[in-house]
């Protein structure tokens, strides 16, 4: 396994996992894109590297962004920030051994927000045109959102959407809703939550699930019936005693299953 840490363009850091060439299969491999949450201010710790190298030993290039946050940069930073990581791994490709064409993003909690935006929103070109990229150089291939905030609505984990815009305004939280960003354009989703989840509404994944659903893109969607929020692998091996959820530990299997299904 080789790692190294890049710039993007945007100035912000990427970490990279990739298998060393010269004792791995020469076969390109599936990557993913993981943004930790933290509300939009700071990064979980327990929710980059193990991920990593967990999606790794899955049979994936694994790559960490770390996101511009508040208080310094709002919305669209963050996902520009994102969107050049997206562009950067997909020109790299052959340098990397990635296949340009299988590039998913991951995202806990906020880190879901930014990541179903990029999902969304990728066709938008106002977006990434201040950063000299195309919609399909940033368009992620599919996604997987986990315990993800979504919806800035009644169900709103709402100081993430604060940081997120700089505004109190309910009403302004409400334009940066996924669940009513989603086309038949977003790209294929993968979600999970947990039933019991008190800091971000398990609602939030319902509605995005419920929206995928009403414009046909493909989805798998699963609700575990007990565990905190912000529980990343949700074993012993992220160090949190407090996190760990036994009948949640299939899902990076879960999901690996699906990204590699629908991105061929």
């Amino acid at each position: 396994m080789q790692y190294q840490r890049v710039t993007l363009s945007t100035g912000v850091p990427m970490d990279i996992y990739v298998p060393d060439p010269t004792t791995t299969d020469p076969a390109r491999r599936p990557g993913i894109l993981i943004c930790p949450g933290g509300g939009y201010t700071h990064l979980a710790a327990h929710e980059g590297e193990c991920v990593a190298l967990r999606f790794a030993g899955l049979g994936f290039n694994a790559y960490v962004v770390r996101y511009s946050r508040a208080p310094e940069a709002r919305y669209p930073r963050n996902v520009q920030d994102v969107a050049c990581a997206v562009a950067h791994i997909r020109a790299n490709a052959q340098a990397y051994g990635q296949r340009p064409d299988a590039i998913a993003v991951l995202g806990f909690s906020a880190g879901g927000h930014v990541a179903g935006t990029l999902g969304t929103q990728w066709p938008d070109a106002g977006l990434w045109s201040p950063l000299g990229l195309t919609c399909e150089q940033v368009k992620p291939n599919a996604m997987a959102l986990c315990y993800p905030v979504i919806s800035g609505g009644e169900f709103a984990h709402r100081d993430s959407f604060r940081q997120l815009t700089g505004a109190d305004d309910p009403l302004r939280h409400q334009d940066f809703s996924l669940e009513n960003l989603v086309t038949a354009q977003t790209v294929p989703a993968f979600l999970w939550h947990t039933w019991e989840d008190t800091a971000v509404p398990v609602e939030n994944t319902l509605l995005m699930a419920m929206a995928l659903r009403r414009h046909g893109v493909q989805a798998e969607a699963h609700i575990y019936p007990h565990g905190p929020h912000g529980s990343s692998l949700c074993d012993d091996s992220i160090g949190r005693p407090d996190k760990v959820i036994p009948e949640a530990q299939d899902w990076p299997y879960l999901a690996a299953r699906f990204l590699k299904d629908v991105m061929g």
